[in-house]
């Protein structure tokens, strides 16, 4: 039986990726910085952890979730985030290798600066302009200096079982007559379940490398709450601001749309990720269930 250990179980993530495989002869080795039932505590950041439970679990893949995503909070975090954003990649790649271990790590949009107006392929130059989007690809670096067996998935907007985009609006539009979303800031928003399909179809591969890793299409976030709206049959308004007008203490990529080349060229028309409306309207039922 195949055993796939997860950091960061209890995240969006995780726990699609849980479910995305309950119908295959997996054996899952959850872990988290907390434990819990089924959950075994592990924290990234300790490389003489990370290599013990490695050598006594023996997974065959490892898939890592966890990552400090509080975008505003790495600016004023920055030794926390990079401890968890890229320290925890490596320690995690170290043991990879020592192991003969896959190792599966989740990245962001963010290594983007988001200034030029195109969809960005795996090959377009990075270049960060913010402390998560920094130790993001640090985190990056390390998997590609230290894990020869190694995929690299570059996700964005990511919404699933968990504190999303998705449920914060909705949960707004109870209170609000109209909310103010950013309009001039354009991405791919990305169904966590969608995400998992996609390292399930790849990880038992040998197509190494480094993916972009979002649902098709392109919206900014104004046009994602106008569809969550819509869909959830809400009357709620939406107000078009700028970024400068919406005074975000972080600077955030202006245009970061993803294209899965690599993906493309790997798998054709065997696996391609969904719309983002269509995943959207998905997991909206999925809610209502």
């Amino acid at each position: 039986m195949k055993k796939i250990l997860i950091t960061g179980c209890n995240g969006q993530l995780g726990r699609a990726l849980n479910q995305e495989y309950a119908k295959e002869d997996v054996a899952f080795i959850n872990t988290d910085v907390v434990e819990g039932d089924g959950v075994i505590s592990l924290d990234i950041t300790d490389i003489d952890a990370v290599l013990s439970c490695i050598r006594k679990t023996k997974p065959d893949v490892i898939i890592n979730c966890a990552a400090h995503t509080n975008v505003d909070a790495c600016e004023t975090q920055w030794d926390l985030a990079y401890k968890i954003n890229a320290v925890g990649p490596r320690n995690l790649s170290i043991a990879a290798a020592k192991e003969d271990v896959k190792l599966i790590h989740v990245s962001t949009d963010y290594v983007f600066p988001g200034t030029n107006p195109k969809p960005l392929t795996e090959f377009d130059e990075v270049g960060p302009i913010s402390a998560y989007g920094k130790t993001k690809l640090e985190g990056e670096n390390f998997v590609k200096e230290f894990s020869t067996k190694h995929f690299i998935f570059r996700t964005a907007w990511l919404y699933g079982d968990g504190k999303n985009f998705v449920k914060t609006m909705l949960k707004l539009s109870e209170s609000h007559d109209e909310i103010t979303v950013v309009s001039d800031q354009f991405g791919s928003p990305t169904s966590a379940a969608e995400l998992a399909k996609m390292i399930r179809f790849l990880e038992p591969t040998e197509n190494y490398g480094t993916y972009h890793a979002t649902c098709e299409g392109q919206c900014s976030w104004a046009d994602f709450a106008v569809e969550i709206f819509k869909k959830a049959g809400k009357d709620t308004k939406v107000k078009y601001v700028t970024t400068k007008e919406y005074n975000s203490p972080t600077k955030r990529p202006a245009y970061s749309v993803l294209d899965n080349y690599m993906l493309r060229l790997v798998a054709g028309d065997a696996f391609v990720m969904a719309d983002w409306k269509d995943a959207l309207d998905v997991y909206m039922k999925d809610m209502q269930k």
